[in-house]
């Protein structure tokens, strides 16, 4: 793994972890924290993750104000709940195969909103399904299609 990958794995898990914390759906999380933030987290994520992930997570929810919703997919989960570096693994992966330039920073940050924001977020944040562990060609390939195969 480079970098740019740990990076954004740091990312999405950090988005991940506040989405559960806080019970927002990831989108929500994502638009909250908005791109310019998204983009200030990606490039100090090395920095970031030298602390433990739920101060970074709470220092972020105070700063940004990210109020408690009632989305609690954590709760809902039938089976064994994958942690938030499993899933932040899930939409790293996805991220880095959709983006047609891995090596830019806005197109990864770009390419982060436009997944979160999409259909595919909520079948990887359904846990009752088995989606998220399905290969990430596969899951790539869903994306593209714009439906699960």
């Amino acid at each position: 793994m480079n970098k740019n990958f740990n990076d954004l794995f740091f990312l999405c898990s950090l988005i991940e972890f506040i989405g559960r914390q806080q019970k927002l759906k990831r989108a929500e999380v994502v638009t909250l924290i908005g791109n310019e933030k998204l983009q200030h987290i990606y490039d100090y994520a090395d920095v970031f993750h030298c602390e433990p992930i739920i101060k970074v997570a709470n220092d972020f929810i105070e700063m940004y104000k990210i109020k408690t919703g009632n989305f609690d997919n954590v709760a809902a989960c039938k089976y064994k709940v994958p942690s938030y570096w499993d899933i932040g693994k899930v939409y790293a992966r996805l991220i880095k195969d959709i983006a047609e330039n891995f090596s830019e920073r806005d197109k990864i940050i770009k390419t982060l909103y436009e997944i979160y924001n999409s259909w595919i977020s909520d079948s990887i944040s359904n846990f009752n399904s088995d989606f998220f562990y399905q290969p990430h060609d596969y899951i790539k390939e869903c994306y593209i299609a714009g439906v699960v195969l």
